[in-house]
């Protein structure tokens, strides 16, 4: 663990530190959504096949209603990356509060994903997308009977022993969370669209409109809490002690070979050229980025672990230059670690 620099800008703000937590952002996807689904899976309570429409109804006669949870997982529904539908959930940033609140923001995305388009013919190629991951943290929801922070808090990060690692619902961070938290969050942007600096509070405008909890992002956590996380993905790819299935993990990290210039996995990446894991983690290597400044690699064959967390986005997101840091500092720590020149 190498704690490197301050919360803040402010040259007066407090050290890094390895218990630092911070916005992880699309880290959520592998972390939260689909550790959840594949510990849905080997109880037998979804499967990779189930049709999005199946299991809301609601979807039946739209365009994704097709779809499969693999689909989402691969990118490959025929989703857009992205839509600002924050813009339409909360038009004058006046988020939901409450459990009630949060569940009415979901009807209306449901809503909106009904009249959402396909931009590409579904399972020919590989798109990385936001909604397609926000209806994957609803069908954690729908399938498991809970929501998906409390999901995530007894199923993932309880059992783990992962702490800090949870999400931050909008409305109850200052009164059940943040107080213990303060002075440990590292802050991200100022956002214009709510008018305040981001810290405790999910970056992401869409996660915000939808409560703070969604599939695609939300999650926070420290270092020592994501590495609790990926320890078990690693652990079960080894047949090792695991809450994970080893033949789940295999399935869930392994490149899909079916589409032509994907590196997609099951809800994971896999190195492509050029990679931000940079040039010596092997071909069966699996990670994430997220936006904030935050990534994950793990490469099986060496047992090697790198969780990256910062706020690179802080104070505001016109900021590249992790591009080339990434694959920089993965290369640093492979030859560090594995000894290699």
């Amino acid at each position: 663990m190498i704690p490197a620099g301050r919360l803040s800008s402010d040259s007066a703000s407090t050290p890094v530190t390895s218990t630092t937590i911070y916005d992880l952002a699309s880290l959520t996807k592998p972390l939260a959504t689909v550790t959840a689904l594949a510990l849905l899976v080997q109880r037998g309570q979804c499967r990779l096949d189930d049709r999005i429409d199946a299991v809301w109804p609601e979807l039946e006669e739209a365009p994704v209603g097709p779809a499969t949870i693999r689909h989402l997982l691969l990118h490959s529904a025929g989703l857009p990356g992205w839509r600002a539908f924050y813009e339409q959930l909360c038009p004058d940033a006046v988020l939901p509060m409450s459990a009630g609140g949060r569940a009415n923001a979901a009807r209306q995305f449901l809503q909106l994903m009904k009249r959402e388009a396909l931009i590409y013919t579904m399972g020919e190629r590989s798109l990385y997308s936001d909604l397609g991951f926000m209806l994957l943290g609803l069908v954690v929801e729908r399938m498991s009977g809970s929501p998906l922070d409390r999901f995530v808090a007894e199923h993932i990060a309880q059992p783990l022993s992962a702490d800090p690692f949870r999400y931050l619902p909008i409305g109850q961070e200052l009164d059940l969370y943040r107080p213990a938290m303060v002075g440990h969050i590292a802050p991200t942007e100022w956002d214009p669209w709510r008018g305040r600096l981001l810290c405790g509070e999910v970056h992401d405008e869409n996660a915000a409109a939808l409560g703070g909890v969604a599939g695609h992002a939300g999650l926070f956590g420290s270092a020592e809490a994501v590495l609790a996380v990926t320890g078990h993905w690693l652990a079960g790819y080894h047949r090792k002690s695991s809450i994970l299935d080893p033949g789940l993990v295999r399935e869930f990290s392994a490149r899909h070979e079916g589409i032509s210039g994907s590196s997609w996995a099951l809800g994971w990446d896999t190195p492509s050229s050029p990679s931000s894991s940079g040039q010596f983690f092997s071909s069966q290597s699996f990670g994430h980025l997220g936006f904030t400044g935050t990534s994950i690699w793990i490469d099986p064959v060496c047992e090697l672990e790198v969780v990256l967390l910062s706020n690179r986005v802080h104070p505001t997101r016109h900021n590249d230059g992790i591009r080339s840091f990434r694959p920089v500092i993965h290369d640093l720590v492979y030859q560090e670690c594995m000894g290699k020149r």
